[in-house]
């Protein structure tokens, strides 16, 4: 009875540590993009971050994302890319928003697997931007709410 006993529990022990072992934790995936690539990738363009340009989106203390300002000197274009830090290459909740002075806010938000990017003209105007990242049921945000990066 007892090599029965020690025989069951081993097996037990042994089909515990391989179902351990496969339901490990996930592993989160890296985003193959940065900002810059996303608004080439988009827009074309060479693009350069504007100062200011970086806000991390964090749900609680889990971080969800990144949105950045970018700027294209050559076409006085700015560039808006929300990179998501969680469900990367899942297609899932995912917003760019970009306010130039003078005009209306503007936003690329649908279901993305990466990032979200929005463009518009802005030389010689103060912007404002903000990200969004779906994360579970509800939206994560953050950004600049005041004007900057004028010029």
């Amino acid at each position: 009875m007892r090599n029965a006993t020690r025989r069951l529990t081993t097996v037990i022990l042994a089909a515990t540590a391989a179902i351990a072992t496969l339901a490990g934790p996930a592993q989160a995936a890296t985003n193959p993009y940065t900002a810059a690539g996303a608004c080439a990738t988009d827009f074309g363009g060479s693009w350069s971050s504007a100062s200011d340009g970086h806000r991390t989106i964090y749900s609680g203390d889990t971080k969800v994302g990144d949105v950045y300002l970018m700027y294209n000197s050559s076409t006085g274009y700015n560039c808006v890319v929300t990179l998501k830090s969680v469900s990367v290459g899942t297609a899932s909740g995912v917003g760019a928003w970009l306010l130039v002075q003078g005009s209306d806010w503007r936003a690329d938000e649908a279901s993305y697997k990466y990032y979200a990017a929005i463009q518009r003209p802005a030389a010689d105007k103060c912007v404002q931007y903000t990200g969004e990242v779906l994360y579970g049921t509800s939206w994560a945000s953050n950004g600049r709410y005041t004007w900057g990066n004028c010029g």
